[in-house]
């Protein structure tokens, strides 16, 4: 499960936790870690081997995992679906001011990087997912239904 800030992802985790889903948020300080790019630059990364552990763990129902990082898609052969949840920007930038589980999108340079990667990574996103789920008219129960029938599909 994919896509910007501010989509839902990890709040359907949550839920889906909540339903008894193995289900991971990867994009936090437990699972990532800032790695410098070939270009001298730093971002912030999937710890490859903490979640090629998890990937490789055995479960009694299908396994749930969400982030939206820079080397995610060395994982995705290992996926049966990747999926997109998308919404409008301004619904995104609507979201991340009045969440309360989550501060980034609060400051003006987190919005304005918010703005950017819908702008210029969503588009990437998209070509490389197989089912986008656009989560602006949808409560987080209605995304968690339409996860867990495609995973039993």
């Amino acid at each position: 499960i994919t896509g910007m800030s501010g989509v839902g992802k990890s709040s359907v985790i949550g839920e889906l936790k909540s339903l008894g889903y193995p289900a991971f948020d990867i994009d936090t300080d437990e699972w990532c870690e800032w790695k410098t790019t070939a270009d001298g630059n730093s971002e912030r990364q999937w710890r490859e081997d903490k979640v090629q552990e998890v990937l490789a763990k055995e479960f009694d129902a299908p396994l749930f995992v969400s982030g939206c990082e820079s080397n995610q898609g060395k994982f995705y052969p290992q996926f049966d679906y990747v999926v997109l949840l998308s919404a409008p920007l301004e619904v995104l930038l609507e979201r991340v001011t009045k969440r309360t589980n989550n501060p980034y999108g609060k400051s003006e340079q987190e919005r304005e990087d918010i703005i950017y990667n819908t702008e210029v990574i969503e588009p990437l996103l998209r070509s490389g997912c197989d089912v986008e789920i656009n989560t602006s008219q949808l409560g987080i129960e209605q995304v968690a239904d339409k996860l867990i029938s495609l995973a039993h599909q």
